[in-house]
């Protein structure tokens, strides 16, 4: 596993929060800090379902990967904005039905790469490294990339709530199908992102999470599809993330931290905004 450059990653940002961090203690995990926790206690009033659906992405990680590598043969993995590791990692679940699973991740956070090297030091078949997801072409020239991913079969290619993340300007759909669209039939596109019906919720979330310094786009979940077109979609489609394939036996997260539990729940009473996503399969 090697990471990126001969000095090492930059500085780990203490005075801004980022969504790794925010996202990793609403699936129980310790790495963040103050910035960090006053961000989502500053959010969670005003859209207390964040907290049901960071950890219903995480419970749709590991099923829509477990049915990639049983179901589809899947064997190549791209994480990108693959967020601080924790449970159920993606590597653990593709190598545990198929230990012959490789496996890069991709995430801008400095964090991310210094507990990914952590973890993986002594893994052969996984990597990550620091680059900016919006930069598809430096992620595909990344000689660990290179190293690991056979472009020649299929490969899936992971966006995991962080398409939200993705600002119009950025050029979601190009940087969504980049990979997917040079890769052999029968690769996928995993996505999520957060979506609301109501358009004028969908601003105010915007708004709230981009002024706090987190890039923020909510969009409707037909904005979202208006990215998807020629991929087919595995059956249930794209849908809210609770609804896809649900299996209450799957392995459980860490206990959601003391803060946060109020909002614990959350989505039972409302749904005004929700993690929309799935699986497609390139023809």
């Amino acid at each position: 596993m090697t990471g990126d450059g001969p000095t090492g990653p930059p500085p780990i940002p203490h005075d801004v929060p980022t969504s790794a961090r925010a996202y990793g203690w609403m699936l129980g995990g310790k790495d963040n800090y103050e910035v960090d926790r006053r961000f989502l206690m500053t959010t969670l009033p005003a859209f207390p379902e964040c907290v049901d659906i960071a950890r219903q992405n995480r419970a749709f990680l590991y099923r829509a990967v477990r049915h990639l590598v049983r179901e589809e043969g899947v064997r190549q993995f791209v994480d990108m904005g693959c967020g601080l590791p924790t449970d159920s990692n993606v590597h653990q679940v593709a190598q545990a039905f198929a230990p012959d699973s490789v496996v890069v991740y991709v995430d801008i956070d400095p964090i991310v790469l210094a507990h990914g090297r952590a973890l993986l030091a002594d893994d052969a078949t996984t990597t990550v490294l620091q680059a900016d997801m919006r930069d598809q072409k430096k992620i595909l020239e990344h000689p660990d990339v290179r190293r690991l991913i056979d472009f020649d079969r299929p490969v899936a290619v992971l966006f995991l709530s962080v398409v939200h993340h993705l600002l119009d300007g950025d050029e979601p759909r190009q940087v969504l199908r980049t990979i997917i669209d040079q890769a052999a039939p029968g690769s996928f596109l995993g996505l999520s992102q957060v979506v609301a019906d109501d358009t004028a919720k969908g601003a105010e979330m915007s708004e709230l999470i981009s002024g706090q310094g987190i890039p923020w786009r909510t969009r409707t979940p037909a904005e979202v599809d208006a990215f998807l077109d020629g991929l087919e979609p595995v059956d249930p489609g794209m849908v809210d993330l609770a609804d896809w394939r649900p299996d209450p036996g799957q392995p459980p997260l860490a206990p959601v931290d003391g803060p946060l539990l109020p909002y614990a729940g959350a989505t039972r009473l409302s749904r005004r905004v929700y993690e929309y996503g799935g699986l497609l399969r390139k023809p």
